[in-house]
């Protein structure tokens, strides 16, 4: 994981620190060019300050809070102008003296700055000094995230970041994405396919970026154990955040939904592919239309059957026909008649698959409005097969 070290230094030039010239003790010869090189550093030129810097130190005879003065306003201009190596040569003399929160700063900045000289050994040494003296910045867990990486030690990062993660969510703060994107590209580069797809999941239910969105249902499906029936499952939550836009997307889901004897939704997905301009043009412009035909045929053969269908399934035994027909009607439009089948057929049971029946449940729920009981309901869906993974991701998508 790369990072802008650059970013990570600090300004050590306090306002007091820009009129040195008139403090207690400090000589005309030292004050005045260290007063000159903050008012250039204040301009933005960090190079022509440091020089100023050194016209002070070349002043002889230097007591102890000249020297530190020196030691301050050098290592502000040399981060400032990309001199690492004279930075940490100041704020190593600065360490040198301080103690408590004083020295965790500047161990901060010192781990910053061989870091940015590629000197990791150095790096890590001043990062644990930071971290014993009490400083357990943002910055620092950059730092401590960038350092592993760098060693390669995936391993010590998921581990970390777990940490970081695990104890936001117990104590009932949303994790820092930092730490997500961390603790995700560890998995990955670990092998680790189950953690890496939860924490993807992770991402997108805190910070649903468009990214997080494709990388996850990308990776869903992959996921050990989830079935390959909520192959449509996973599109429509695509469409839904925005990720579905191209022709053999369009194509490849509204066959699925025929499949699944809901021409109604496939019609629509065919006609938002018109509408997007992903489908009706090119070679395969004919083929669309075919589909398109198809599922218009489909969907009137659907509404003139579907009543007798609905009867002869409440005739049945197990409550399965209920649930697919009333999942079928809320594809149609009519979701409030669909959620009342729905659940007649989970209240009958002998169900195939009652995880997933409280999966349509759910999401015909959403379709007719109830978001509090839909909510409730996808929440109590469970199971390692995905069912439970496409109820938690429809709250979120909707």
């Amino acid at each position: 994981m790369k990072m802008k070290l650059r970013t990570l230094a600090l300004c050590l030039v306090a306002a007091g620190w820009l009129s040195v010239a008139g403090a207690q003790g400090m000589r005309a010869e030292i004050g005045r060019p260290l007063q000159q090189a903050g008012e250039l550093l204040k301009a933005g030129k960090a190079r022509e300050a440091l020089a100023k810097v050194r016209e002070a130190e070349s002043v002889g005879g230097r007591s102890a809070a000249e020297q530190q003065t020196i030691d301050r306003m050098k290592a502000a201009a040399a981060q400032r102008a990309g001199d690492y190596a004279v930075a940490a040569q100041a704020l190593e003399a600065l360490a040198a003296k301080a103690s408590g929160n004083e020295l965790g700063q500047y161990a901060e900045q010192l781990a910053a700055a061989y870091a940015q000289l590629r000197n990791n050994a150095k790096a890590t040494e001043w990062l644990n000094k930071a971290v014993a003296a009490g400083n357990n910045s943002a910055t620092i867990k950059q730092l401590q995230g960038y350092l592993q990486s760098s060693s390669g030690d995936y391993n010590a990062i998921a581990r970390d970041a777990g940490a970081a993660v695990a104890a936001a969510e117990a104590a009932g703060r949303k994790p820092e994405e930092g730490d997500l994107l961390r603790l995700a590209d560890a998995q990955q580069r670990t092998g680790n396919t189950n953690g890496y797809v939860g924490t993807l999941e992770k991402l997108v239910a805190h910070y649903p970026k468009k990214d997080y969105w494709t990388a996850f249902l990308g990776r869903l499906p992959r996921k050990s154990g989830f079935a390959d029936r909520y192959a449509l499952d996973v599109m429509r939550l695509k469409l839904a955040v925005g990720t579905l836009g191209k022709t053999d997307e369009y194509m490849e889901m509204s066959q699925l939904a025929l499949q699944a004897g809901l021409p109604a939704e496939a019609l629509r997905i065919v006609e938002q592919g018109y509408k997007s301009g992903a489908l009706g043009t090119g070679a395969e412009a004919s083929r669309h239309q075919r589909l398109r035909d198809l599922a218009q045929k489909q969907l009137a053969q659907q509404k003139t059957d579907i009543a007798k269908q609905a009867t002869e399934a409440a005739a049945d035994k197990s409550g399965d026909d209920l649930v697919k027909v009333g999942f079928a009607y809320a594809s149609l439009g009519e979701a409030d008649k669909g959620v009342a089948l729905i659940e007649k057929g989970i209240a009958k049971g002998g169900l195939r698959r009652p995880e997933e029946a409280r999966l349509r449940l759910g999401q015909a729920q959403v379709q007719a409005g109830k978001k509090a009981a839909a909510a409730q309901t996808l929440r109590a869906v469970k199971g390692n097969d995905g069912a439970a993974d496409i109820a938690h991701l429809w709250i979120v998508a909707h």
